[in-house]
């Protein structure tokens, strides 16, 4: 790629020796060649946001029947409610009007592999302890019921009436539903 006076790399192929970077900005520049603004704001048109884990294996969506504006979504590793999750869903909810909540757990996810002794391995390797918990998990199912009873106690919330979870599988595409027993 070649860089122009205004920093810019000039459209060109992505080639063997791109960066995946690289390759991304590529097809952005692609992207942007045919792109019309839809003319929407910031508020989820179905007025719902959806947690969920970042695996790479789960198009949410297209798994849910999602449209670009419909939702907020809110994506890290496991689809656990952290502190920060609580901080999106509260800015959603406050001040973008969703009033819905969809969590979705997976069949087969990573964080069932590992345990908190990962920090205890980043601390040894690097010299400091992270400040945030791994929120490792062995049960899905449980870790779903976990997570929406800290989305349906958090003080910051407005809305806790609609918090639904879920557990995709990889493997069939299927939600199933988890109940609070």
């Amino acid at each position: 790629m070649s860089i122009t006076a205004d920093g810019l790399s000039g459209p060109t192929e992505p080639t063997a020796t791109a960066s995946v970077t690289d390759r991304l900005v590529e097809a952005n520049r692609r992207y942007a060649a045919e792109f019309h603004d839809p003319g929407m704001d910031a508020r989820p048109v179905l007025k719902v946001a959806v947690v969920a884990c970042m695996d790479a294996r789960i198009d949410l969506h297209a798994a849910l029947g999602l449209e670009l504006g419909d939702c907020h979504t809110i994506r890290n590793a496991g689809g656990v409610v952290t502190d920060d999750t609580i901080r999106s869903l509260t800015i959603s909810q406050r001040a973008l009007g969703t009033r819905s909540v969809v969590l979705i757990h997976h069949t087969g996810c990573g964080m069932q592999t590992i345990t908190e002794d990962f920090r205890t391995d980043l601390e040894a390797e690097v010299g400091q302890r992270p400040t945030w918990s791994v929120e490792a998990f062995t049960d899905a199912d449980q870790d779903v019921r976990q997570s929406m009873a800290r989305v349906r106690t958090s003080p910051f919330l407005l809305h806790t009436d609609d918090v639904r979870g879920f557990v995709f599988d990889v493997h069939t595409g299927l939600l199933t539903e988890i109940t609070n027993k």
